[in-house]
């Protein structure tokens, strides 16, 4: 016997799972060294690991950048946990004297937000889309720190906190620091509400956070994938030389990687799309879906599922309106 659940407990059971999943250990691994690359003249990252958050690699599995200026460092996105902010600060002290001024928010995920708090505590100003409001005063945060402080200790402990931004932007806008300039861009709702990409228009590097995941599968959750792929669509448009992802290494073939991501959630839309117009039970249709072109990716068996079954709610709802 088959299971239809009704649309409100769908939703429920989608919410729970977004909200736990990101949180599961993937593998004991040790975890990587917070070591700044170079990407471009004056512009750096580090690269987190291709894992779901782990006590065992410190909840560093996504990407965080800093350009240097004559008159001070932008930082993109805070990291997973306190200790990894401090060491990406001490990075950012390995490379140039000039202090942190500001750091951009891509977006409001655990993994890119919980080490705000040690940023913020050097005088960096934040900025982040208003639209970020929204999910730090939600139950949904709230319960997604509670779990972290468990499933993460000791790197998310009672200490750790979310820290709103100073300086919330409701839609493109451009920050200027000595001498460089950093093009801001709301490409959201997408991965989340709040997303925003920053380009570096003399160096042609695009910090493009959790819009592309290059080299595993991406974490779709509750995204509206239509506007996603309508971002992405956008960005490829733009041809940037260089992109740092929100998750994996930079890349130096932009359209292929920025294609592949929109590649994939075309083809979520239109399998879970088909099912559930035509009332398919998702088991039947995940079954019947062809995942060859993306089965080799990393977090493919963790996560793809999950992918899955969130589109397919997404697009059973867009069938009932």
């Amino acid at each position: 016997m088959r299971i239809r659940w009704s649309r409100p407990m769908a939703r429920v059971a989608s919410t729970v799972v977004a909200l736990l999943v990101p949180i599961l250990v993937l593998a004991q691994a040790a975890a990587p060294a917070v070591r700044a690359e170079s990407v471009a003249p004056d512009v750096w990252f580090v690269q987190g690991a291709a894992a779901l958050g782990s006590p065992a690699n410190r909840n560093f599995i996504s990407n965080a950048g800093f350009v240097r200026t004559r008159d001070g460092v932008v930082v993109i996105d805070g990291l997973g946990s306190p200790a990894l902010a401090d060491e990406l600060l001490g990075e950012i002290e390995r490379v140039t004297r000039t202090p942190v001024r500001y750091v951009i928010v891509t977006h409001y995920h655990a993994d890119h937000v919980y080490g705000l708090q040690a940023l913020k505590a050097r005088g960096a100003t934040l900025i982040a889309h208003a639209a970020g409001r929204e999910y730090l005063n939600s139950d949904i945060a709230a319960l997604r720190l509670q779990a972290s402080r468990q499933e993460l200790a000791p790197w998310i402990d009672e200490r750790t906190r979310l820290v709103p931004a100073d300086r919330w932007i409701d839609g493109d806008t451009e920050l200027e620091l000595g001498g460089e300039r950093f093009l801001i861009r709301h490409v959201g709702p997408s991965h989340t509400p709040e997303d925003l990409v920053v380009f570096v228009p003399r160096q042609g590097v695009l910090f493009a956070g959790d819009l592309v995941f290059r080299g595993r599968i991406p974490f779709v959750g509750q995204a509206d994938s239509r506007r996603w792929i309508a971002a992405l669509d956008r960005l490829i448009a733009d041809a940037p030389k260089l992109v740092v992802p929100g998750h994996g290494p930079v890349s130096e073939d932009p359209m292929a990687d920025l294609t592949l991501t929109r590649d994939y959630l075309q083809h979520l839309r239109a399998t879970m799309g088909e099912a559930a117009r035509n009332l398919e039970p998702f088991e039947d249709a995940y079954a019947r879906a062809d995942w060859s072109r993306f089965a080799r990716l990393p977090l493919f068996g963790v996560a793809n599922r999950m992918n899955a079954y969130n589109t397919y709610l997404l697009m059973e709802r867009a069938e009932g309106q």
